[in-house]
């Protein structure tokens, strides 16, 4: 303990800023951490002792600022709370090891159909690895924010509410009514939680309430069902993107609102009746309006006149109806003409079930079809026309629909896109939101006291699409699967049973759905299934610790997905591309989990889960929301982490990075003979040409085996012949070594961005890295946090680093100025500043578990480095190892913008 006296004492208040809203005074004893983490007890109910010897304080309990215990407000037990990491950083990490996770995790809104279920789950801590724990403190300057809310996921499940019992055993077998969700992160032991609250809205909130205590002994808080409706609508539309979308013609098109302008607008629920809701902001709305019209009377009728048992199969019927034989058309009024004086074909709907009148026809001789398809085209204009004239009313831009009647129904959404089209003569548009059947749950679930959601921003929230029953926005097939053993059971059944659960069925060539007016489908309404636009949602993580990469010029305008997919001829090119080098990948992942007969299980699995994942994109690319590459390729990597492969490419990556390493001093050497201007264009050539060495690529393993790594790396450098496509290279060397007269003027921090593990960063980007450093310039090197393909990570860079040092003074030198070297690092510690007269050379992690970087996204420690860079340096290139062995000179990108 000795060695533990200089620290000065650091209360829980220094730490918890913004935490201490959820401290509450239950009169136990509580803790104070010293900086080097020694846990010091506390007398209870001490408010004044702060004489204690060996420079322990008691922490005050809160008194005039104290908070009322609510059964709902999250709790934070503070005993034995120790920090975690480098004692130094003003806002280290700090565990809980008593925390019970006492925090509710889940809300209802039951309807008549339905139940929607929103739960949170924990993220399960990830360790700092020792070699980065100093880079982190230089880098953020003491400024790394303390977050209110903890890192987790918010999942979206549905039930039938004819099957409650399954949403019961499943609420229970998760221990969700206890708040035990990943408990055993925090304490396996926590006891079960007396006397809980749950949120819950919709009519059976009040229906099963005393069947919720029966079976989970917990009392239902309800919610008021509008008031849930506009706070999950408000959340969603400010905190997803591209959460809203229109839908016209069968065409589905994403629009991205900005928050800042998205009030006031209308929102339509369309239930059993429609109300009419105008929200002027948060908490802020009235319904001005609605009708009886809706969902009820849909169902109601329909199963009067056609014998149908379910909503959905009602909904199925009108995909083969035709409502020409009962609507009457304005043709059949004016003898198949149309009425062009005001604008009506001859094909727009006179009177919905007109010809029913005159047709002398008995009920059983009308085909279920047709009346169905009649019925819902009646229903849907008149909703799709009341509502943009209560727009209109009330000057809103906005109308959004949503609730049971729609439920992604492909047929349904365009029939009230066209009425709101046509009625608007053009100027408004409907919209729909990919997460409309848990409006009401998730406001029920944010009506709890300050869990944090409303602060959360659009960069904090990622969604992710795991595989397993039930497949949301289709048909529901029981509860989710639970383990990781239930979940390849599932998918080793998928070869018989995948067409009941995923449902890939073929739909009809691109086309007209017939919607051309008030008119009759010409395809009678088969081209769209009724299932097409299933509204599929993920899991939705809340990442607190993401942020905007501050040097964006304009967020708004940026897009990461520079290959757009909703060009079929893309899509299909990628969709070939994954899908015949899944076997390869498959053979790769079971390999770097040693071969086992578990391994291969998992691998055989995640091929059918990822396979299944390819077949509904392909069937409709929009299903998962707005698709780019980016997000098809970050769909494969977290689907390989789904079923536990953490590193698919480790032995390889493992094997070029000593390749490399091995012929780095030759590299080295031969630079250094350069004078300074052949020097820093070798250099930037060495980046460019190292950069093919993907060896995800067939045709880069072909080149390796055509001469050794430094013959391939010297002859694609070679190739480099200017001028490049894009070649500002004479700015940068103006910059980097001056003329006429100018000096050279150092930058202050450079970020380079590594991409692949092996000849690119090591033959590529280091050299790179040791010229700058040489001049002056700090650097940051910039890595995935996460493995994806063979890409180098921050967890595996230190090493790199560490042992191309061995073989460069000045790498050693900043490596040990960044805290790169364990020795270095701990010398640092203990006080000493010898050998850190360099300038740093860093390593942070961009929040990116993906091949591609979305700069919307990014961690909190790279934005806080970003902030006093002044150099920036990417490579990302696309089929460039299968151009150079035709030999061809690819295009090279050398853009340099100075710094104003």
């Amino acid at each position: 303990m000795a060695g533990l006296t200089g620290h000065p004492v650091l209360e829980i208040g220094d730490k918890f800023e913004e935490l201490q809203n959820n401290i509450f005074n239950n009169n136990k004893n509580k803790e104070v951490i010293d900086k080097a983490g020694l846990v010091v007890k506390g007398e209870e109910n001490s408010n004044n002792n702060n004489n204690n010897q060996g420079g322990e304080r008691d922490m005050a309990p809160p008194t005039s600022n104290s908070l009322h215990r609510s059964g709902s407000r999250p709790q934070l037990d503070l005993s034995k709370a120790a920090i975690q990491g480098n004692s130094e950083e003003r806002d280290p990490t700090i565990l809980l090891p008593n925390q019970s996770d006492d925090i509710s995790h889940f809300a209802l809104d039951i309807g008549g159909s339905l139940i929607k279920l929103v739960y949170f789950s924990r993220h399960e801590g990830q360790s700092i690895d020792d070699k980065r724990k100093k880079t982190v403190k230089e880098i953020s300057n003491g400024s790394r924010r303390s977050y209110p809310i903890l890192g987790g996921r918010l999942h979206f499940v549905k039930f039938e509410t004819s099957k409650l019992n399954e949403c019961l055993d499943f609420i229970s077998s998760k221990q969700l009514h206890n708040g035990r969700i990943d408990s055993h992160y925090w304490n396996s032991e926590a006891p079960n939680k007396e006397n809980a609250v749950i949120k819950a809205t919709g009519g059976g909130a009040y229906k099963f309430a005393d069947l919720f205590k029966e079976r989970l002994g917990v009392s239902i808080d309800k919610e008021d069902e509008m008031d849930c409706l506009v706070a999950g609508a408000n959340f969603l539309l400010k905190a997803i993107r591209h959460e809203a979308f229109t839908h016209m013609e069968g065409h589905k098109e994403f629009v991205q609102i900005d928050h800042n302008d998205l009030f006031p607008y209308l929102l339509v629920n369309v239930g059993s009746g429609v109300s009419m809701i105008k929200v002027d902001g948060d908490g802020k709305f009235q319904r001005v309006s609605g009708t009886n019209v809706g969902g009820g009377t849909y169902w109601g009728l329909g199963r009067l006149l056609t014998k149908c048992n379910s909503f959905d199969e009602l909904l199925e019927l009108s995909q083969r109806g035709d409502n020409r034989t009962i609507d009457m058309l304005v043709g059949d009024i004016y003898g198949g003409m149309d009425y062009s004086k005001i604008g009506l074909s001859a094909s727009t709907i006179a009177s919905s079930f007109g010809k029913a009148i005159s047709d002398k026809k008995e009920l059983e001789d009308h085909r279920p079809e047709d009346i169905s398809l009649s019925l819902l085209r009646m229903i849907s204009y008149n909703i799709g026309q009341i509502s943009y004239l209560n727009a209109l009313r009330f000057g809103l831009k906005r109308i959004f629909f949503g609730g049971f009647f729609i439920r992604g129904h492909a047929y349904t959404m365009d029939t009230i896109s066209f009425a709101v089209h046509f009625w608007s003569q053009g100027q408004a548009q409907a919209m729909f939101l990919r997460h409309e059947g848990f409006l009401g749950a998730l406001g029920a679930f944010m009506s709890y006291e300050k869990l944090g959601l409303d602060d959360l921003m659009v960069h904090q929230l990622v969604e992710r699409f795991p595989m397993g029953a039930p497949y949301t926005g289709g048909k529901i097939h029981g509860p989710p699967l639970g383990n990781l053993n239930e979940k390849i059971s599932w998918m080793e059944k998928f070869v018989l049973k995948g067409t009941e659960i995923t449902a890939p069925v073929p739909m009809a060539p691109p086309g007209t759905t017939g919607l051309g007016g008030f008119e009759v489908p010409s395809s009678k309404g088969g081209t769209l299934r009724s299932d097409a636009s299933a509204l599929n949602v993920g899991v939705l993580h809340l990442v607190p610790t993401l942020e905007v990469f501050p040097l964006l010029a304009n967020p708004k305008m940026y897009e990461p997905n520079t290959i757009d997919l909703s060009d079929h001829c893309e899509l299909e090119y990628w969709f070939t591309v994954l899908s015949e080098h899944l076997p390869d990948l498959v053979d790769k992942a079971v390999a770097s989990e040693g071969g086992t007969d578990d391994a291969k299980r998992r691998g055989d699995a995640f091929a059918r889960a990822f396979s299944a994942h390819l077949a509904r994109l392909m069937e409709e690319p929009a299903a998962y929301g707005k698709l780019g590459l980016a997000n098809l390729l970050e769909l494969r990597e977290e689907c390989l982490r789904e079923f536990q492969f953490l590193d698919a490419y480790r032995s390889i990556k493992q094997r070029e990075n000593e390749v490399s390493l091995a012929v780095l001093p030759d590299l080295l050497m031969e630079l250094d003979r350069m004078d300074e201007e052949a020097r820093l264009l070798t250099l930037i050539e060495g980046v460019l040409a190292a950069n093919i060495f993907d060896w995800g690529s067939r045709a880069c393993v072909d080149l390796y085996h055509k001469g050794t790594i430094i013959d391939i790396y010297r002859m694609s450098r070679n190739k480099m012949q200017r001028p490049w496509r894009v070649d500002d290279f004479d700015l940068f060397r103006e910059r980097m070594l001056g003329s006429e007269g100018k000096k050279p003027r150092p930058h202050k921090r450079a970020l380079l961005f590594v991409d692949n593990s092996g000849a690119d960063v090591v033959l590529g980007m280091l050299p790179l890295a040791r010229e700058l450093l040489r001049r002056g310039t700090e650097v940051v090197l910039v890595a995935n946090s996460l493995p994806a393909l063979n890409d180098v990570t921050a967890m595996e860079l230190p090493d790199i680093v560490a042992e191309a040092a061995k073989h460069c003074d000045i790498l050693r030198r900043a490596a040990e100025a960044g805290g790169l070297l364990v020795d270095a690092m701990t010398n640092t510690l203990d006080g000493s500043k010898e050998n850190c007269s360099s300038v740093p050379l860093m390593v942070v992690e961009n929040g990116c578990g993906s091949p591609c970087i979305d700069l919307r996204q990014v961690s909190s420690e790279l934005a806080s480095a970003a902030k006093h860079a002044d150099l920036l340096a990417m490579v990302k290139n696309q089929r460039l190892a299968e151009k150079l062995i035709k030999g061809e000179i690819y295009d090279c990108v050398c853009r340099y913008e100075p710094a104003s």
